[in-house]
This record gives C-alpha cells, sequence and structure tokens, in this order.
C-alpha cells in the first residue's frame, strides 16, 4: 500500500492522541479524506506498543469494513488498554511507548510452505476453528528461518510447533507496510511489501 510520510505521520499522532484519549478525553479530529484518500481504503491493520523494547500490547483487524483511519483508531485503543496478555497501559506509561502501525494486504493462501518469503509475508493460520496471525516483521526481529516461524504460528494457533510437519496446514499470507514513531525509540522506519 502506498502511504506517504505525511499520512504515516498523521495515523502515527492519532494513534498516540488516542490513547492519551482514555486518560485525558481528548477528541480526535478527522483527517481530510480528499486529501488523504488512503484513510477511507478498508484494508486491515494492527497496531503494536513496545516500551523499552518489550512488547506492551498488540491488536489488530486481518481484514476491516471500516475506513483505514478509523481500523487504526480502535486498534491503537484496543491494544493500550484490552490486550488479554497484558495489564492495561497506564497514563505515566504513554510517553515512553514506541508505537508502530502495520497495515496489511489482503491475505492469499499459500500453496505450499516454500512460498514464504521470510520478511516479507506474515502468516495466518486457520485450522480446526482456531486462528493464529504473525506480522511480517517477527520473524525477522526474532531471528527465525523458514522452520522456526512455522513452528512459531502452530505455538500462536495453539497446536505443538512441529504441527505443520505432520499435516499441509492451511495457510494464508500478506504483506504489509510497516512504520514506527520514532520519538520513544530510535528504530527506524521499515517497508515490507
Amino acid at each position: 500500500m502506498n502511504i506517504s510520510l505525511e499520512e504515516k505521520k498523521i495515523l502515527l499522532d492519532t494513534a498516540r492522541i488516542l490513547i492519551k484519549s482514555v486518560f485525558t478525553g481528548e477528541k480526535i479530529s478527522e483527517p481530510d479524506y480528499k486529501e488523504h484518500p488512503i484513510f477511507k481504503s478498508h484494508a486491515g491493520a494492527f497496531v503494536t506498543l513496545t516500551k523499552s523494547g518489550s512488547l506492551r500490547g498488540c491488536i489488530g483487524y486481518i481484514i476491516s469494513d471500516r475506513p483505514l483511519f478509523e481500523t487504526v483508531c480502535d486498534a491503537a485503543k484496543q491494544a493500550s488498554q484490552n490486550d488479554p496478555r497484558f495489564p492495561s497501559v497506564r497514563q505515566s506509561e504513554i510517553s515512553d511507548l514506541s508505537i508502530e502501525i502495520s497495515v496489511l494486504s489482503e491475505p492469499f493462501p499459500l500453496n505450499n510452505y516454500d512460498e514464504i518469503e521470510i520478511g516479507k509475508h506474515g502468516l495466518i493460520l486457520e485450522e480446526k476453528g482456531r486462528r493464529g496471525l504473525l506480522l511480517p516483521q517477527v520473524p525477522i526481529e526474532h531471528h527465525m528461518n523458514r522452520e522456526q516461524f512455522l513452528d512459531a504460528i502452530c505455538l500462536k494457533s495453539g497446536f505443538p510447533s512441529n504441527y505443520w510437519k505432520e499435516k499441509k496446514l492451511k495457510l494464508y499470507a500478506f504483506t504489509a507496510t510497516i512504520f514506527c514513531d520514532s520519538s520513544a525509540s530510535s528504530e527506524s522506519n521499515m517497508e515490507a511489501k
């Protein structure tokens, strides 16, 4: 997805304001959809929060029936307050948070494991009524090869790590445009297309 630097900044700034608004009641302003039509697109998005390099919350939507701007706003709020793995973000933590936004392509089926490109593809596993998702940056950040990435998606979906070796899985891949707020972090923006 072709998102300009200005549009990335608007989304990141809005996500931070929205997280603060839980405590301050501050209202977010609607973007100019004519100037930024990308915000009206219906793409999936995830918001990842980190503090001192450790995950602090991550929530998102694989696909969305709402405009991208609204999807990112909702994901930011949910990641800060409703990720079941973490306590809600406290007001005193907000300035220490790094915010990363991943805007997802539409998922597509994989025919075999060799099609997985590390650093380019995120994975979705749907099997036996369970679903797990790993973003494209996960294997890069954790120095995983393809086999380790497959182990990780199985674990994320509630299966044994080597489950993919026993059975051909129903896997989908997607790409993402990934960008982060460097105000609380020295990380640079990263694109994965």
